[in-house]
């Protein structure tokens, strides 16, 4: 048995113990910081770039992120030295419940971005790992312009893709920082491109075009007459031309488009058909502007999604074909022929919103003459299911606080 210590050591080790949790202090824990309601618009107002995870304590996909998350904030902090570019933040729903409805949060873990005060319009949708989630955050900081030589734009500039050139003297001016910063907010849904040139003396010194889809560069660009060095100007009509009203849907912005929770109208075309694109966003734009809230208009790659096809009884060869999928079952339009009779494609939607579509699948069209007597059997039929509701969010991978869709 060990000697019992002095009487004086034993109070002297007592005092020591007693007050060591009062002095001593812990290494800060490294990795994301906790954003609360009386923090949280400081840290939004000092980072050009804030990433945050929403989550709760009782969810298992936030449990799991959690650890993968805070390692990321950490790799991050010591790759960007300076302390304004990028900040890792956490809210705690359940405790920071304002701030949960401030963002409309609706499942667990959710992942935005706010870069220079604005909240990203895309979530993150990628890998929950180290690797991915760091990599993102790298390509979102990087410079987003992809610099040409003048008089390469219609080789360089790809046809497809919407594009935003503009012509600068130098990088080094007011007007390409706007431009920049443009650039980084819209970099999902645009490219841009910027000159430097010495332009003529009696022309602008700063140029900005936009090129739609689907055709070359200086076919049917648009030039803006705003002011170059206006950021929210710049932003605002950029937005306007990078943002259609027609967007395209892919396996890549699936999840997205169906979180928004509007059905889709969808023309379904062969990716070589350019006609059929333009007739459709021709109609969309002239007849169908007010109903912009209430549907989303979409084309698709029709070889792509050969899957939601199928299920209208349809294949490749019947292309190009309109659809509306309402999240619930999937509706065909008669003919795509009849797209450019006016009012026939409002009409369409029209029977959408009152539910003629889905009751006239079921039992059949509406009878336009009362019959005496009426006891004409009615057939009951059913339409296609949904396709498109099994992209959105999976209960596999978020705990979800309503049903989506």
């Amino acid at each position: 048995m060990l000697p019992a210590l002095p009487f004086t050591l034993r109070v002297t080790l007592s005092v020591v113990l007693f007050l060591l949790p009062w002095h001593w202090t812990p290494v800060a824990a490294a990795g994301a910081v906790a954003l609360t309601s009386s923090n949280f618009d400081t840290h939004i107002a000092q980072h050009e770039l804030v990433f945050i995870n929403f989550y709760a304590d009782w969810c298992r996909f936030s449990q799991i992120l959690s650890p993968v998350f805070d390692e990321a904030a950490q790799k991050i902090a010591e790759e960007f030295k300076d302390k304004n570019k990028v900040l890792f933040g956490k809210v705690d729903c359940d405790q920071e419940t304002s701030i949960a409805s401030r963002y409309r949060i609706t499942k667990y873990p959710t992942l935005k971005l706010v870069r220079n005060g604005s909240v990203l319009k895309k979530e993150y949708r990628g890998q929950r790992s180290v690797d991915a989630i760091t990599s993102h955050i790298r390509d979102l900081l990087k410079d987003h312009v992809v610099e040409l030589k003048e008089g390469t734009e219609v080789d360089q500039i790809e046809e497809k893709k919407l594009a935003v050139v503009g012509y600068f003297t130098g990088k080094d001016t007011t007007a390409y920082e706007v431009f920049r910063r443009v650039a980084s907010e819209l970099r999902d849904d645009c490219k841009f491109h910027c000159v430097q040139r010495d332009p003529a003396p009696d022309a602008p010194k700063e140029v900005i075009r936009f090129k739609p889809s689907r055709v070359k560069f200086g076919e049917k660009d648009e030039t803006y007459t705003g002011n170059v060095v206006s950021f929210d100007d710049l932003k605002s009509w950029a937005t306007e031309k990078c943002i259609p009203l027609v967007r395209e849907i892919t396996f890549e912005n699936a999840e997205e488009l169906t979180e928004e929770g509007l059905p889709f109208l969808i023309l379904f075309h062969h990716p070589d058909d350019k006609e059929g694109v333009e007739q459709f966003t021709k109609v969309v734009h002239e007849h169908l502007q007010g109903d912009k809230h209430s549907l989303n208009f979409l084309i698709a790659d029709g070889i792509k999604f050969s899957h939601p096809l199928h299920h209208l009884g349809k294949t490749a060869k019947d292309l190009p074909l309109i659809a509306i999928d309402s999240f619930r079952h999937m509706y065909l339009f008669p003919d795509f022929k009849e797209l450019t009779v006016p009012g026939k494609l409002k009409s369409f939607v029209e029977d959408l919103y009152s539910g003629k579509l889905h009751r006239e699948f079921h039992y059949g069209p509406d009878p336009t003459v009362a019959v005496a007597g009426g006891d004409a059997e009615t057939k009951s039929t059913q339409p296609p299911e949904s396709t498109f509701k099994m992209l959105a969010p999976s209960r596999n991978r978020y705990t979800l606080l309503r049903d989506e869709l």
